[in-house]
């Protein structure tokens, strides 16, 4: 085993000077952030840039860096990759504790070679616990000490669970490939029976961004359901994506879906704008055009909309690697309205309702950020608030957690879901250190 190791770790070494090669940045993140970014000309590199901050997990009681006036414990921790978190009304979080599916297809050729050593280097790859957990905080100190399967493996239903959404009586989550409907009373602290199938969603042997997240509506008669391309920009083939790269409208009631908005690479994160009332969410954009292209975004998500996903980018902006020309589409792309900077895998987010962090953590939304593999130097691997004014985002981003990666390159942690708890702190979701943070006022 530890010869195997080794094998790996020579591989995976060779493998990141061979795809760095001399591109980096010559723009900073912020020249990639907000309504207006700076979208310099696409670097045709022969390799993509690989440069990805290893796994390093929290060791004792190290914890990421949280801003000025507030606070970071650990809410809870020995999980096994925690992705997604969902608040019940009496105050219970669910986490979906998951990992990719099998997807014998979408490692092949060099490329996928090495994506996979990538994965491996960033702690990701191993087998799903495909598990929902909860965790319960009975006394009110901010730290979770009760933690047990709320629905726990196959036998669930659950294949690569992620998101999660309370409607009344019934919790739906998202699988990989279906989203499923599970009966749910106040209290409850374990389901035994297995989820209906409410919906079929894209999965199969390739399924490049399985990761799928739903919201209810706010009258609770429509699911939104997030599904992320299969590929960087449809290499595999346009008849690849159907159904893809989009937000999917669903009806529970009969299961029946119309695509609500197309053209986004890979959705994750959703929320409800307090104020308009408008559907947001955050955006994944294309790689390999250099570390300064494509900054991922949030956006507000319009009925009918077409974010230019694989033909263009921000608007108009045509990307040739596709293997078909759309001026027709293209056309009509819709340009996104907040960029987050470019290939900071933007996942999480959440407005601030019912938040209780002070001034200047007050008044927009938190975004939950990954981390780069695809930038020279590193982006994201840091949760950010971006504060709004009239519905829209409004200035700069402002810090909330940092030193998820440490001084000698090494990713501790990388936050993934964020979510507003029922005492008003603000919880990271981190699949690397396998914990939950949670963040407060001093």
């Amino acid at each position: 085993m530890r010869n195997e190791i080794k094998i790996l770790s020579v591989l995976t070494a060779m493998a990141g000077v061979l795809l760095a090669g001399c591109e980096q940045a010559s723009l900073t993140v912020a020249n990639g952030t907000g309504p207006k970014p700076v979208l310099p000309v696409p670097k045709d590199t022969l390799l993509p840039t690989l440069n990805i901050a290893p796994a390093q997990i929290w060791k004792d009681d190290a914890k990421p860096v949280a801003a000025a006036g507030l606070k970071v414990v650990a809410f809870a921790s020995g999980l096994d990759h925690p992705r997604w978190l969902a608040v019940l009304p009496n105050g219970d979080v669910l986490v979906a504790e998951s990992n990719g599916p099998d997807r014998p297809d979408d490692a092949r050729g060099l490329r996928g070679w090495v994506a996979g050593l990538a994965q491996k280097r960033a702690g990701a790859g191993t087998p799903s616990a495909n598990r929902i957990t909860l965790l319960r905080d009975t006394d009110g100190d901010g730290v979770a000490d009760v933690k047990t399967a709320f629905i726990d493996g196959a036998a669930s239903g659950l294949h690569s669970p992620f998101g999660m959404a309370l409607v009344g009586s019934a919790l739906y989550v998202a699988n990989t490939d279906a989203l499923l409907r599970y009966d749910y009373l106040n209290g409850d602290t374990h389901l035994t029976a297995p989820g209906v199938k409410v919906a079929d969603l894209p999965g199969g042997t390739i399924n490049h961004h399985w990761t799928k997240n739903v919201i209810a509506s706010r009258d609770g008669q429509r699911l939104f359901v997030t599904v992320g391309s299969n590929s960087n920009v449809a290499e595999n083939g346009i008849a690849a994506e159907a159904g893809r790269a989009a937000i999917i409208e669903i009806d529970p009631a009969t299961g029946k879906s119309r695509p609500f908005a197309t053209g986004l690479r890979n959705p994750n994160g959703m929320g409800w704008e307090p104020q308009t009332g408008a559907l947001w969410t955050a955006v994944n954009e294309r790689d390999e055009i250099g570390s300064d292209l494509v900054p991922d975004y949030m956006t507000e998500v319009v009925d009918g909309a077409f974010y230019g996903w694989p033909y263009s980018y921000y608007g108009q902006h045509v990307d040739v690697r596709t293997p078909e020309a759309r001026p027709d589409l293209v056309a009509t792309a819709r340009v996104p309205d907040y960029a987050l900077g470019p290939h900071t895998a933007s996942l999480g987010l959440a407005f601030d309702v019912g938040s209780k962090l002070p001034a200047p953590y007050s008044g927009g939304v938190f975004i939950g950020q990954h981390g780069s593999w695809n930038r020279r130097p590193l982006s994201g691997y840091k949760v950010i608030f971006v504060r709004f004014a009239s519905g829209k985002p409004v200035g700069e981003p402002v810090d909330v957690l940092t030193g998820f990666v440490d001084r000698d390159g090494r990713a501790q942690g990388r936050p993934v879901g964020v979510a507003i708890d029922g005492r008003g702190g603000l919880l990271v979701a981190d699949d690397v250190g396998n914990r939950v943070w949670r963040v407060t006022g001093q």
